[in-house]
């Protein structure tokens, strides 16, 4: 009744036999010829390789950290399966390779710099599994990131949404209330809510430019299960937008200097499109948005991706209506900036000016910025650096 999630590293040969990952009611279990292998409440990711002696897999029980696993085939047989964890700081750990070489990244809360490791999961004594471990030298030229972080991680009202309040550090801090900007994704198979600096870096940023940023990641994002992701089937806005303004109304109660008189929200791609749903159908809680990369129709999106979620436009049309943004156009009372890149081959530019043909068709006042020869994600140094100022700008001009 739902779409099969794809993935990573499956479906694998164990022997004769095959491991997958399936979908059960609590979480993705690793499974062997369809049968679970790994426990209850273990949130399977992608396996990263299948081996003689381990099945190496990412893996979670919280959403907001990822870790490298290994299980051990010769318990598959057993009553309980042996779950080995690789990785233990909270953090988002990757691994490639196999288990006679496999090279593990971490990113913390604790450090700029990730720390990377090869290791040896080889079983070499009649005992058990010998681990041998060796720290890799990082290159000179990763830098620090030079920015005092304040995160707190905290979850949010009654489902317990996972989120992270910033605010500015202590040389930036102006003092008193301060204006409320969301910087969310929001949207499958991406999550912002990390616990790792690298991912915290440019909210904290944003926090120093005098605003208490807010990063939730609500239904319909990876790692809390498959309910928790199909929660979206169907219609893509209407609980999506929900979550964030439920977590404004928790945050504002858990951190007293929150100004919800002055909301902004920003994003990109489908963070972009949550923006620009947000003003269009809350303005009673959103003041000013900025729309990056936003998909606005979700009939010109990627079938593969969206028809998963809206099933197909000919025989669900109410589910793209449901979702779309062009026909709340004439909807819009706050301030929008639309930002997009001509070269974009993602999300195309044709969903951003549609959009503001719509605005302009119904004399609704809006600002469109468009990036020649920028692609999706927008990799020059210049130009991010400077989308940021302007972003800025704009929200300390209509907050």
């Amino acid at each position: 009744p739902h779409w099969v999630e794809l993935i990573p590293g499956t479906p694998a040969w164990h022997g004769s036999k095959i491991i997958t990952v399936e979908d059960t009611e609590v979480s993705r279990q690793l499974c062997l010829d369809g049968e679970p292998i790994s426990p209850e409440g273990l949130e399977v990711r992608s396996v990263v390789s299948v081996g003689d002696n381990q099945i190496i897999i990412h893996a979670s029980t919280e959403a907001t950290e990822l870790h490298v696993m290994a299980i051990d085939p010769d318990s598959l047989s057993d009553a309980t399966t042996t779950v080995a964890p690789l990785t233990t700081e909270p953090g988002i750990h990757r691994a490639a390779g196999n288990e006679s070489t496999l090279a593990i990244i971490s990113r913390s809360m604790d450090r700029d710099q990730p720390r990377v490791e090869l290791r040896s999961l080889t079983n070499t004594s009649e005992t058990g599994n010998d681990t041998e471990t060796a720290t890799v030298a990082l290159p000179v030229h990763a830098a620090e990131l030079g920015i005092d972080l304040r995160a707190k991680f905290i979850s949010l009202g009654r489902r317990k949404l996972r989120s992270t309040i910033l605010l500015p550090s202590p040389e930036h801090d102006p003092g008193g209330d301060l204006p409320v900007l969301l910087d969310p994704y929001g949207g499958p198979h991406a999550l912002r809510v990390q616990r790792a600096r690298s991912a915290m870096a440019a909210s904290q940023w944003l926090a120093d430019q005098g605003f208490a940023v807010l990063v939730t990641d609500g239904r319909g994002t990876p790692g809390r299960g498959p309910a928790w992701e199909r929660e979206v089937a169907g219609d893509l806005a209407t609980k999506v937008l929900d979550d964030q303004v439920d977590a404004l109304a928790a945050a504002a109660d858990a951190e007293p200097r929150i100004d919800t008189n002055r909301v902004g929200i920003r994003g990109w791609s489908f963070g972009g499109y949550l923006a620009a749903l947000a003003v269009l159908r809350r303005p009673d809680v959103f003041h000013a948005a900025i729309a990056g990369a936003p998909v606005t129709e979700w009939r010109f999106y990627d079938t593969h991706y969206t028809e998963r979620y809206l099933g197909h436009p000919d025989t669900d049309a109410e589910h793209y209506d449901r979702s779309s943004l062009l026909p709340d156009a004439a909807k819009l009372e706050r301030p929008l900036l639309l930002i997009h890149g001509l070269a974009d081959d993602n999300v195309l530019a044709i969903h951003t000016l549609r959009l503001s043909q719509a605005l302009l068709e119904t004399g609704r006042p809006h600002q469109v910025l468009p990036l020649s020869g920028v692609t999706h994600m927008t990799p020059q140094e210049e130009v991010a650096e400077n989308l940021l100022r302007l972003q800025v700008d704009f929200l300390n001009t209509n907050l």
